[in-house]
């Protein structure tokens, strides 16, 4: 899964002259937590709304109404912006890009093409939607975590007795992350399983691997096994 599938193509921008308060009204207009910050087509910051807030005047501050708008409309946002943004690549995957955003504490970035054009904007909540479809989480079904052998085919033996309970794999992930030696957690997600036959399904697999859990998303039954 790429950068360029999940990214926002239609950014909104600021110019780096733009005021304090243009900045605030596309954010509040658009929705949005973050822009780019343009100057002679360029990027050359980014501008979020913790960059703003920090920014306005204090209510401890004793100005009269006049007086902050006065000081919103003169402050440019070039004074408040962050120089030499990170920027991420069509062509990152999506977990390249998680890593970097959670490597430098960000919650999104420009995307940049290869001759620094601005293409699309990611964010944490476009990082939640990948992750979601990856997982297959959209059609309910049961997502079982297993712990089984590392070696060719053990994945093959659990799915052979979910597809013979008729089920439909949406999604397959493993991973050696807190797994013993030798081993590796699975986690599979399936749906078009009927409920009356899952204890016989459960009974079945547990000969071929370890149950970490089974949560059935319709139902919402959470079985912990650890």
């Amino acid at each position: 899964m790429l950068v360029k599938d999940w990214m926002s193509r239609k950014v909104v921008t600021v110019n780096v002259n733009d005021s304090m308060q243009h900045a605030i009204n596309l954010l509040m207009e658009h929705d949005i937590s973050m822009m780019p910050v343009m100057e002679d087509g360029q990027l050359v910051g980014i501008v979020t709304d913790r960059d703003l807030k920090r920014a306005s005047p204090s209510d401890a501050v004793m100005l009269d109404i006049q007086r902050i708008l006065y000081l919103l409309s003169k402050l440019e946002v070039g004074a408040i912006m962050s120089r030499y943004p990170i920027t991420l690549a069509p062509d990152h995957t999506v977990e390249e890009a998680a890593e970097i955003m959670l490597t430098n504490k960000i919650s999104g970035a420009p995307v940049v093409d290869e001759n620094k054009h601005i293409v699309g904007m990611i964010t944490k909540s476009d990082m939640f939607k990948a992750m979601m479809s990856l997982s297959g989480l959209s059609h309910r079904g049961v997502q079982f975590g297993f712990v089984l052998d590392d070696r060719p085919g053990s994945i093959k033996e659990v799915t052979d007795v979910l597809r013979k309970y008729g089920a439909r794999l949406v999604s397959i992930l493993s991973s050696y992350e807190q797994a013993p030696a030798g081993f590796r957690n699975v986690y599979i997600r399936a749906f078009n399983i009927d409920r009356n036959t899952l204890e016989s399904l459960k009974e079945e697999v547990k000969h071929k691997a370890k149950l970490l859990y089974i949560v059935d998303h319709r139902e919402n039954i959470r079985e912990i096994y650890y």
